[in-house]
């Protein structure tokens, strides 16, 4: 099995969503199918179909979450010392060379992307474009309306 990058925040956010949903969700979906059992004929019983389907969901996500902290490297992009390099769980500051307008996105892994967080997946065509460059290097960025170039300003592992 290939391990699976995750930040130690995202790790953290991993681990609290499993705990929730073995603690809580679980228990929940659990009563609601033994109270509409109590209810008498299951075949025509909306409250137990809609429960069931909620528990499949539950255990499905359980089972996902497990599989990837059990396949996940955890890195703590603190500890980092990648002299000034992109990499994964690096913070990027850029300028986009066209606009002049400043952005900053960290690298992270797939299940802890988030744009309105600044968070880009490492499968992104940004991350890949600037993973590997350091800060004065210019990046061609393959977006849907055409090649955008950024400067890297800056390279931080917070």
């Amino acid at each position: 099995m290939s391990t699976v990058p995750v930040t130690k925040f995202g790790a953290e956010l991993l681990k609290k969503e499993l705990h929730l949903l073995k603690t809580k969700e679980r228990p929940d979906v659990i009563n609601a199918i033994a109270e509409a059992r109590a209810q008498g004929d299951l075949s025509e019983n909306a409250e137990y179909d809609a429960a069931k389907e909620r528990q499949a969901f539950i255990e499905g996500r359980i089972a996902d979450l497990e599989g990837k902290l059990g396949s996940a490297q955890i890195i703590d992009p603190t500890t980092l010392d990648a002299e000034g390099r992109v990499v994964f769980g690096s913070t990027v500051h850029l300028e986009d060379l066209e606009t002049s307008q400043k952005v900053s996105y960290q690298i992270v892994g797939e299940d802890e992307a988030d744009l309105k967080l600044s968070k880009v997946s490492i499968t992104s065509p940004i991350a890949r474009a600037l993973i590997g460059k350091y800060a004065g290097d210019v990046v061609g960025v393959q977006a849907p309306a055409g090649v955008r170039e950024y400067e890297v300003l800056d390279v931080l592992y917070v």
